[in-house]
């Protein structure tokens, strides 16, 4: 593995947010939101991975990365609420933009580092997302987003 995979990781756009594993979105938003006056920008339910999600900012709105996305399992078959059995609530993943999400995961692949999926699934407000293994990044799970080209949370919208 190349001791510098930023250079060969193509469309690293850069920081994007940190994900926190929650058991109360409720009370886990009104906390950041009402005692640090966080916003919130974006809640949604995300079928697909099976989680109600959240994302709060710190600044202005639109500047990726001061987000925080607080996450709760809508089921409990949910990969999140088996993190949350496992290890309770905290920091579940840190995020990183891309420009395109399947071509960084083939990269990642090709210097043995596992992906969790084989396609690109669906994120927040549209994104695509996939995951590195916590194994090969020293215990983080990291994240990998490609943003929707219309949304207004992107990096490429807010940096340009």
């Amino acid at each position: 593995m190349p001791s510098d995979l930023g250079s060969v990781l193509p469309g690293l756009l850069g920081f994007d947010h940190v994900g926190v594993a929650v058991a109360d979105l409720e009370a886990a938003m009104t906390f950041y939101r009402d005692l640090l006056g966080m916003r919130v920008v974006h809640r949604e339910d995300n079928l697909d991975q099976q989680v109600a999600e959240v994302i709060l900012t710190a600044g202005e709105v639109g500047i990726v990365s001061n987000q925080l996305q607080l996450l709760m399992p809508l089921s409990e078959h949910s990969v999140l609420q088996r993190f949350l059995v496992k290890h309770g609530a905290g920091l579940h993943h840190v995020a990183y933009a891309v420009s395109d999400v399947r071509s960084a995961s083939t990269t990642l692949r090709h210097y043995g580092v596992r992906v969790l999926y084989d396609a690109p699934r669906a994120g927040t407000r549209g994104s695509q997302i996939n995951f590195v293994h916590p194994k090969d990044t020293g215990g983080v799970l990291l994240e990998f987003v490609e943003h929707a080209a219309a949304d207004p949370h992107s990096v490429q919208s807010s940096r340009g």
